[in-house]
């Protein structure tokens, strides 16, 4: 493609030279995406706090940098819990559902700022998977991340992540071929906000990932704006549907020796609750005939309870729910 440079230091204006890959026509949203969430907020994002957008036949980009692609091969190495041996440097705490055929996932996730320590990453997603026994797991994410040995700061920041071979290769936002993007507002890798604070507003963001049943592409919406989609022929198994859905957090830490401080969501355990933990919200998954439904046997997983913890709950306008999270290294987690 090739770019026009455009408003705001460290963002740019794409030009579209994508017709044989990008669709111009809307995908078909999922039955009853438009349900009422109390309390979600559109998503904000730095650049573009004022209202600025990206001319017609444009996308907001994040300018790349050398350091930058270095900084992803070196620390940026993303990971599902199903392909991490034993003594693994990334941790989780999730809830899952693997039981059936799935074509989407969607969830909303409260926007933390936590303490990230070194080449560290925290972050909240979904994860829209296809794991086969004997077979390379696929996988589509998104969410919200702190990275600072990637961004070279510690905010929150919009993210995607896919891969097609059990993470032995993959690619965050627009970094390599693969997502199209088709919105003019929201940029993969832009900060957002407003963040939610202890014991006080939580401002959360829904995102969705689904396949499209014209198209057969897996679709990104975030809030109300759709932002673009991950082509079918990317993939092997998610060319049909996926068979593991997750929702929740990951740490990664290379650190040696004692457990690092790098906090998961909040910083805090999800047995505080409401307005001090991490939280993800109205859980949903979506069927062949493109609905959102309630997700069936939601499990619980965390690789270190002491360190990053995980609880589930059902009820209110939340419906399915989880609280996640915690501080890394403490008196039981060394």
């Amino acid at each position: 493609m090739c770019c026009l440079y455009v408003l705001v230091i460290k963002f740019m204006c794409c030009l579209y030279r994508l017709c044989a890959r990008y669709n111009r026509s809307l995908p078909e949203l999922p039955k009853g995406h438009d349900h009422i969430a109390r309390n979600n907020l559109e998503i904000k994002q730095l650049w573009n706090s004022k209202g600025e957008s990206c001319p017609n036949g444009t996308i907001p980009i994040r300018r790349t940098s050398a350091s930058d692609i270095i900084s992803i091969s070196k620390f940026g190495k993303k990971y599902s819990r199903k392909d991490i041996p034993g003594k693994s440097s990334h941790e989780h705490a999730i809830g899952y559902v693997d039981e059936g055929e799935f074509y989407g996932a969607k969830a909303l996730l409260n926007v933390w700022k936590p303490t990230v320590i070194g080449n560290d990453f925290s972050l909240s997603q979904i994860w829209v998977l296809s794991n086969i026994q004997g077979r390379l797991a696929n996988s589509i994410e998104a969410g919200w991340h702190v990275n600072p040995s990637e961004n070279s700061d510690s905010l929150p920041r919009l993210f995607t992540f896919w891969t097609p071979n059990g993470y032995r290769s993959g690619c965050y936002n627009m970094l390599c071929p693969g997502f199209v993007q088709t919105s003019r507002t929201i940029s993969l890798g832009a900060a957002i906000g407003p963040i939610s604070t202890y014991n006080g507003e939580q401002y959360d963001v829904a995102f969705m990932i689904w396949k499209d049943p014209k198209s057969e592409n897996w679709w990104l919406k975030v809030g109300n704006e759709v932002i673009g989609y991950w082509p079918s022929s990317l993939f092997t198994d998610l060319r049909n549907h996926a068979t593991l859905i997750e929702y929740g957090g990951e740490v990664y830490s290379g650190s040696l020796g004692k457990h690092t401080s790098t906090q998961m969501g909040s910083g805090h355990f999800p047995d505080e609750g409401l307005g001090k933990a991490a939280y993800a919200r109205n859980l949903e998954v979506i069927d062949s005939a493109n609905n959102l439904n309630a997700p069936s046997n939601l499990q619980l997983y965390t690789d270190k309870p002491n360190c990053y913890g995980v609880t589930k709950g059902y009820g209110g306008v939340w419906h399915n729910y989880i609280y996640f999270g915690g501080p890394g290294y403490n008196s039981k987690c060394l």
